[in-house]
């Protein structure tokens, strides 16, 4: 088998279909799907070097027969993106519970390594990193739909170092990845604390309701508690507290600066400015011009995702692209404006348009209660921040490792790598 690489290394250069064999996913049938089952995995759910069952459809689990068992997938699978514009080549490691076992859809491929010559993790860090990602997209993307085939795909040229260096690489680089997801699962945690919060204040109206049966609000000092009325009066969205008023979306934020273009040459692997995407990334590059909007933990900004419908709250100063909208608080405190907006809407309806966004309504309550919701979660939201700075900077430290590693320049034992940045 003939290969090609994008890479140099002191390892052997060897096609991946030495240590590997591959399955393509099977052509599910549009009626097959159902509402709940086993998840099916599509392109759609490889995304930032992960695969995941979020939003997946499924199928009644009775639909796998003996024959079709071999397209079930297992926690820790390999899988990567055999077609589509902007997907082709696109890797990623399946998450999902030890017990669950998605079904792989068409032209989503998995990797079967032999776990004697090619380590399966090991192969997952080669393939899914950003030079070796950008030369499986570029052999799939000829004339007309982009396309990867099996035999393409097996023929990529990889190193082989040794496979017990190959496990020792892929135990740092794990170990890294490991922290990255702790530190992330945290800040989910965080963030579902903050919204139940501000559900149980504005939408479910509790401090309200205890209120008006006489009770004191759990979970608040007097001083809150005093801010929420005790009854409730009528409104053209139904039942809200007395004297919060109907409010649009634009009558209590203000949008700021509009993004910009950022090409290749504009947008450096490294600089003082960071410049955010529409997607759930964040950060594409970075420029050394003065920020377009500015942003700390004490007075942070909320970003509108034109395109994508992605909402996120940023605590330092950046610039963004075009149609990534920065927005803060009118006579409101930003974070409450956050979740108001963010938890409130279905962005699928109006698919995110900002002057569709701007006339949402909600219901408003007096600026002081905003400002003490916002009092209540802001020990939240710098801790979701400190740990953001942490896995990004473990993320710089394992995509500066890998190239180093898999290139024969930096070489183990793993004892002597310094292995604190992992504490």
């Amino acid at each position: 088998m003939s290969s090609s690489s994008p890479i140099q290394s002191e390892f052997p250069l060897t096609p991946i279909g030495l240590g590997a064999n591959f399955i393509s996913g099977y052509a599910f049938k549009s009626q097959d799907f159902c509402e709940k089952g086993l998840p099916v995995i599509k392109i759609k759910n490889i995304q930032d070097r992960l695969v995941i069952t979020a939003s997946s459809q499924c199928i009644p689990p009775d639909l796998i027969t003996e024959k079709l068992k071999k397209f079930l997938l297992n926690n820790g699978d390999i899988l990567i993106a055999m077609t589509g514009q902007g997907s082709v080549g696109r890797v990623g490691r399946l998450q999902c519970t030890e017990n669950l076992r998605p079904a792989m859809n068409q032209r989503v491929g998995k990797f079967v390594t032999d776990e004697v010559s090619l380590h399966k993790d090991f192969l997952y860090y080669v393939i899914s990193s950003a030079t070796y990602e950008s030369y499986l997209f570029a052999m799939g993307s000829g004339s007309g739909q982009p396309n990867l085939s099996p035999t393409a795909i097996l023929s990529v040229g990889i190193p082989y170092p040794a496979y017990q260096e190959q496990v020792a690489i892929a135990e740092i680089l794990n170990a890294l990845d490991d922290r990255i997801a702790l530190l992330r699962e945290t800040n989910a945690t965080l963030e579902a604390i903050a919204q139940a919060l501000f559900k149980s204040w504005f939408v479910d109206f509790d401090p309200v309701r205890a209120k008006q049966e006489g009770r004191e609000p759990e979970g608040m000092d007097a001083d809150t508690a005093a801010l929420f009325p005790d009854s409730f009066e009528e409104s053209e969205l139904g039942l809200v507290p007395k004297g919060w008023r109907v409010s649009t979306f634009g009558d209590f934020i203000t949008r700021l600066s509009v993004g910009k273009k950022y090409d290749n040459k504009t947008a450096l692997q490294a600089g003082n400015v960071p410049i955010l995407d529409q997607g759930k990334s964040g950060v594409i590059g970075f420029h050394n011009d003065i920020p377009s909007v500015k942003a700390s933990l004490d007075a942070p900004v909320i970003v509108f995702a034109n395109h994508t419908c992605y909402m996120r709250l940023i605590s330092f100063d950046f610039s963004a692209i075009q149609n990534v909208l920065p927005f803060i608080g009118k006579e409101v405190d930003t974070v409450w404006a956050y979740h108001a907006t963010k938890d409130r809407v279905s962005f699928s309806e109006y698919k995110g348009h900002w002057l569709d966004f701007v006339i949402e309504k909600t219901v408003l309550p007096e600026m002081l209660l905003t400002l003490a919701f916002g009092k209540t979660v802001n020990p939240l939201i710098r801790r979701i921040r400190i740990n953001e700075l942490q896995y990004q900077n473990l993320a710089f430290i394992r995509d500066t490792l890998l190239p180093r590693l898999i290139s024969g320049q930096l070489r183990l034992p793993s004892d002597e790598l310094d292995m604190e940045i992992l504490q």
